[in-house]
């Protein structure tokens, strides 16, 4: 018999399998990464909402990571101050507008990454349609599994019902399985095994690649982030450093 281990294993290796598939969504996202980077433009990438801000700070500061990167990482969803206060926020309808206001997300024509495995919560909806209004260009990382699936007028709901996969400009799927937990276990009636994390952050690293792809295709050299701890590592960041700790807030 297969053990938990490799089967939970095994399960998120088909998972990141068919994120792979999504090839016309990541070639198309990451055209809007390149083209943004291309201008000297900073790439906005938030995860509105408890653990979704993992994957955004799997962006920021990150060996072998583009460095544009303007990591949106905002105190009152992280689940450091507070898991259940990060739900209770992320619920709020018009936070994620403030929470856009307070990162000067308003230059249209600019890149977000929305990142949300569920995407259907207020904040979520609320940034994407916000951002929709003040002509950012949107990639959504998420999936339509939960959205199908979770009624009108729940309270984990957007109050207009919508969801993110249906607005963005460009839709990642990152294929979350229903209930993100995938391992059952003989004896307990809740599956154990989240797969969310690792479904966000292979889907927008894929897209950091793809785009880092376009850029050297286009004569450009992709400004990437060597490991600080490597040898040689703090001297090879350091030009980036100069360039990007006045522009990004949480690189300095």
């Amino acid at each position: 018999m297969e053990n938990l281990f490799s089967q939970y294993a095994r399960t998120i290796q088909q998972v990141l399998e068919q994120i792979a598939q999504e090839a016309e969504a990541l070639e198309r996202g990451a055209g809007l990464i390149a083209e943004a980077i291309a201008r000297d433009e900073l790439i906005h990438v938030i995860g509105p909402g408890g653990h979704s801000n993992m994957a955004v700070e799997e962006v920021l500061w990150r060996a072998g990571g583009l460095a544009p990167i303007d990591a949106i990482l905002d105190a009152g969803t992280n689940v450091i101050h507070g898991a259940k206060r990060s739900n209770i926020i992320e619920r709020c309808p018009g936070y994620g507008i403030r929470v856009m206001d307070a990162y000067g997300l308003n230059r249209a024509g600019e890149v977000l990454v929305i990142v949300n495995a569920y995407g259907i919560n207020a904040m979520t909806i609320d940034v994407a349609l916000e951002a929709k209004r003040r002509g950012l260009k949107t990639i959504g990382i998420t999936s339509d599994s939960f959205a199908r699936i979770v009624p009108p007028g729940s309270p984990a709901r957007h109050p207009s019902g919508k969801n993110l996969f249906e607005q963005v400009d460009v839709y990642v799927n990152n294929h979350l399985p229903e209930g993100d937990a995938v391992v059952p276990l003989a004896g307990v009636e809740q599956p154990m095994g989240p797969v969310s994390t690792f479904c966000n952050c292979f889907a927008i690293n894929c897209l950091m690649l793809k785009a880092a792809e376009k850029l050297v295709e286009i004569g450009v050299a992709p400004p990437i982030w060597t490991s600080a701890n490597m040898p040689g590592g703090d001297e090879a960041n350091k030009a980036l450093e100069e360039k990007y700790f006045a522009r990004v807030k949480h690189l300095r």
